[in-house]
């Protein structure tokens, strides 16, 4: 979200997708320069899944597709950009898009989260970002390629 705070008046402009509902649960706090600042609300966030309930909803169903090599690496306190990520692989082009949709269409099912996919056209590398949760889905081939478990891990840990 893109939050531009405007020193005396009060209100600001924020940039948010459509589907995401966080603007309804956003309130305004005064600072003590007179700017405006955005806080979400103690109930919005306790209505909110938690990444673990996320990630355990991404596992299942790559377990269910069939998905291969599933890796998990926590992120939280090492990124920003989200508290888990995933990493697995699919068998073929074929299989690697219907892991990616069909993911999405359960956590949009149970959570109603409206997850954004790149690649999924493709088939070589699937991108699935769903907030708290980064899922890839990799052919075999391309994620030799790419290797990105070695990126992420911890140092001295076994991939």
């Amino acid at each position: 979200m893109v939050i531009f705070l405007q020193p005396g008046a009060g209100v600001f402009a924020a940039r948010e997708p459509l589907e995401d509902n966080v603007l309804s649960q956003l309130s305004v706090a005064p600072l003590s320069s007179g700017a405006s600042v955005a806080v979400m609300t103690a109930s919005a966030m306790t209505a909110e899944t938690t990444s673990d309930q996320v990630l355990a909803r991404v596992l299942a169903s790559l377990d269910d597709d069939k998905a291969e090599d599933i890796v998990t690496i926590d992120l939280r306190g090492r990124s920003s950009i989200a508290d888990h990520m995933v990493i697995c692989s699919g068998r073929s082009s074929r299989q690697v898009g219907a892991i990616a949709e069909k993911l999405v269409e359960r956590l949009k099912e149970e959570f109603g989260r409206t997850c954004k996919i790149e690649g999924k056209d493709q088939g070589d590398w699937v991108l699935i970002d769903a907030s708290d949760v980064i899922v890839h889905v990799f052919r075999p081939e391309v994620r030799e390629f790419y290797q990105l478990e070695k990126m992420w891990m911890p140092t001295g840990a076994r991939v």
